[in-house]
């Protein structure tokens, strides 16, 4: 590139908002204004500007909250940034060894079925018969040491990039709303006594928002477009047989809540990422309530 190119591509940007005289094509994670090579700080996730890394001076910020924060304006978790990955892949691992040692009386009492008459379960209800709660704990079962040893990868792969990048409380709504969004789909669309289980649903959440998260930051996505095509492919594989309503579902909602998380604008973001997750909360919820009354 010669020096008249590289002028005009500088022309082109916007001018850093403390040295308006320097072309910039990269934003704050934070309050998003132009920001040159000199002023840039490294956060978690891209950069931050001076001021919002000091005391959040001039950008709209409440004191209580001039505190180093995630792109997403969650807060900068000192410690272990894996942390809640970490006690996910646990909470998953210590329920499968439960699963072993107990055996089929402990899975059937928490895998997702939408109504009882699977032959040889006498006393089993399902969600239509007022047991909700099988959308929640359906998600930390899984049907063998291929399932949850997959599951638990691909978790640990998305998990801990995701978890820097939003914040823990905005990764750990993202994961439970991926999941439950999963298990509202297969409660609607399955057939009532084909029992379901596993964290697919919320993996699935985790690809979409990565999806979303590393086209927000300009990165490759080909490794993880890659990734998410060879798992549809298993989806959707007659021969596997896994429930492709939680793999969709979960990735659905994780787009949404995904959007929602990194796109919000900075002076009402809480509000945009919180009121997202409550949509597709709402909205899985009504899925549910349509099946119930099918059912019942």
């Amino acid at each position: 590139m010669n020096q008249d190119q590289d002028e005009a591509r500088q022309s082109s940007l916007p001018g850093c908002y403390r040295h308006p005289e320097v072309g910039t094509g990269i934003r704050c994670a934070r309050c998003e204004r132009p920001i040159c090579p000199r002023c840039m700080v490294s956060a978690s996730v891209g950069f931050q500007c001076p001021e919002c890394v000091r005391s959040g001076s001039g950008t709209g910020h409440a004191p209580a909250a001039n505190q180093p924060r995630t792109m997403a304006g969650g807060v900068l978790a000192s410690g272990d940034r894996q942390l809640m990955t970490k006690i996910l892949i646990g909470v998953n691992a210590v329920a499968f060894l439960v699963q072993q040692a107990v055996g089929d009386r402990f899975t059937d009492a928490l895998y997702l079925l939408g109504r009882a008459g699977v032959p040889g379960l006498d006393g089993v209800q399902g969600v239509a018969e007022g047991q909700w709660y099988r959308l929640l704990t359906s998600m930390f079962l899984h049907g063998g040491i291929a399932h949850i040893a997959f599951n638990m990868l691909s978790l640990w792969w998305l998990g801990g990039p995701l978890e820097a990048a939003l914040g823990r409380a905005r990764y750990l709504a993202l994961y439970f709303v991926s999941g439950l969004a999963g298990g509202a789909l297969t409660y609607l669309l399955a057939a009532p006594n084909e029992p379901s289980l596993g964290a697919s649903g919320a993996i699935f959440g985790l690809f979409g928002a990565m999806a979303v998260l590393m086209r927000r930051m300009k990165y490759d996505m080909r490794p993880v477009i890659g990734l998410l095509v060879v798992n549809l492919i298993f989806t959707f594989n007659p021969w596997v047989g896994i429930a492709w309503q939680a793999h969709v579902g979960g990735l659905v909602a994780g787009v949404l809540v995904g959007i929602g998380m990194v796109h919000a604008p900075a002076p009402r973001r809480a509000a945009v990422q919180w009121g997202t997750c409550a949509l597709v909360l709402a909205l899985s919820l009504a899925l549910v309530l349509i099946r119930t009354a099918e059912l019942t």
